[in-house]
């Protein structure tokens, strides 16, 4: 498991709409940790350095500590309320957990072995049905991603959740059934441009035909003059 990012935060004495924007005037960011058996607690964070960590990705299944009052609290971002216009955060849920605390998270699914997958190298294209994989885990075993292996993929493939290799720990939260991830599907054959090609190879010939007629009909009146 990576680094945890250490957040600072302070305690909001008073809660409701005009404390929120009077914390947002300031720069920063209404909050509030609850779970694990324990009180809520409402707390104001640094807009800038939230905004940072949410551009950079994966802020849903990042585990962050958050100082309070001396205290670290672990927690999982389960929410983010952003402004309508300006896409500002404007409030954040924290859920506060421990190791074995067993949490369901979004991963998302990267591929590989595009270049060995005889169905894409032939003109294939990959139709990918779930670009995330809602999984079930302890929050020290949150995965990055999830690798899925295209290698040897041929056109007409549907590639399932079962050809992924989870870690040990980390379970899909849907287990009724094998559900797919992506597929090979076949190329798209555009009949539009050969339709085209036809029309001027078409035109081509009739106007080289007309071009031969003038050509006659000239020659014919020169003799008859």
């Amino acid at each position: 498991m990576s680094d945890i990012t250490v957040l600072t935060a302070a305690a909001r004495e008073r809660v409701g709409k005009g404390s929120a924007r009077e914390a947002r005037r300031q720069g920063k960011i209404p909050a509030v940790i609850y779970g694990d058996k324990k009180s809520p607690s409402s707390i104001t964070l640094e807009q800038k350095l939230l905004v940072r960590h949410l551009e950079s990705g994966g802020f849903f299944n990042t585990l962050f500590d958050i100082e309070l009052d001396g205290k670290l609290n672990r927690v999982l971002p389960r929410d983010v309320q952003l402004h309508p216009v300006t896409d500002v955060p404007e409030h954040i849920d924290f859920l506060r957990v421990s190791s074995t605390t067993r949490i369901s998270v979004e991963v998302p699914v990267e591929f590989k072995g595009e270049d060995e997958s005889p169905g894409l190298k032939t003109g294939g294209v990959l139709n990918v049905v779930r670009y995330n994989v809602e999984v079930s885990c302890t929050p020290d075993l949150i995965p990055t991603s999830l690798v899925l292996n295209l290698s040897g993929a041929e056109i007409g493939d549907s590639l399932h959740i079962s050809a992924v290799s989870l870690p040990e720990g980390v379970t899909p939260t849907i287990t009724d059934r094998d559900f797919t991830i992506a597929t090979i599907a076949a190329p798209t054959v555009v009949k539009e441009e050969t339709a085209a090609t036809d029309d001027g190879t078409d035109t081509e010939t009739s106007d080289g035909d007309s071009t031969s007629e003038a050509a006659g009909e000239e020659t014919e009146e020169g003799n008859d003059s």
